[in-house]
């Protein structure tokens, strides 16, 4: 009888620490989420033993860290001088994620707000330091590729080294004081139009060249033509011309003579 007391007794204490501890020592993690434990009476922050999406079972006083791996975007708005002084407007897109086996170190040295501690300061300072080394002109239009690359490089090696990583920046837009731009599209503008001049003034050359080809080449035929074309050869091609209206079912031949070359002279024909 006591026996079924205890089990009893047991079973409702199970249940009440379920009840009382339960949520804290069952966790489930997404798609796209990993996890650390902090444990408070045995090594505090365990930064090897990664959790993965699933069910986990944890002592109740432990701490789960949860940390999303997607990749995240952030876009950002801000003002940096080019080479020369010129206050430039530059909206960009930042696309990153923490590293999924570094979370535990991530969050040792900088903690789940680590977007605004380190991502966006570092990319702040990546575009300033880049764009400080080209010209409005360049950043605006023909090294804007350029200007990404190296500042995606730039944020991508001191992000790195934060168990962060840099997949991509674009630059959405770029803004500049309205005169400067217009001398820019307008420098651009001439230059497409200088660059069109020479493209028909190639195509013009090159077809002038090819007539002046294909005339040679007709003359050249017609010239051997002339030398080949001998007093027998006319003959021949005369006899064969005569054979073949003779033949033809169409045509009705009358030969009445011959031509001074020894040829039939025909006449008639439907």
């Amino acid at each position: 009888m006591k026996r079924v007391q205890y089990i009893i007794i047991g079973v409702v204490a199970v249940v009440v620490l379920l009840l009382i501890f339960g949520s804290r020592m069952f966790f489930v993690l997404k798609p796209g989420e990993r996890a650390v434990i902090f444990k408070r009476f045995s090594g505090g922050l365990d930064k090897e033993n990664i959790y993965v999406p699933g069910f986990h079972v944890i002592a109740p006083w432990n701490d789960p860290i949860r940390y999303d791996v997607k990749e995240q975007k952030r876009e950002e708005t801000m003002d940096v001088l080019d080479k020369g002084g010129l206050s430039i407007n530059l909206d960009v897109t930042i696309i990153f994620n923490p590293f999924y086996d570094k979370i535990g170190y991530l969050h040792e040295n900088i903690g789940v707000n680590y977007v605004d501690v380190m991502v966006i300061p570092n990319v702040r300072s990546s575009v300033r330091a880049v764009t400080g080394r080209f010209n409005a002109e360049e950043i605006y239009s023909t090294k804007r590729g350029e200007v990404e690359t190296e500042i995606i490089a730039a944020t991508r090696k001191a992000l790195s080294l934060k168990d962060i990583e840099m997949k991509d920046l674009l630059i959405r837009s770029i803004a500049l004081p309205d005169k400067i731009k217009q001398a820019i599209e307008s420098k651009l503008q001439q230059q497409q139009e200088a660059l069109a001049y020479q493209f028909r003034l190639e195509r013009e050359t090159s077809e002038a060249e090819r007539k002046r080809i294909e005339a040679q080449g007709i003359a050249d035929y017609n010239k051997i033509i002339s030398a080949s074309l001998t007093d027998r050869i006319l003959q021949q091609k005369g006899i064969d011309a005569t054979l073949e209206l003779a033949n033809s079912p169409n045509s009705k031949v009358v030969v009445i003579g011959s031509g001074e070359d020894g040829l039939p002279m025909i006449l008639g024909g439907n």
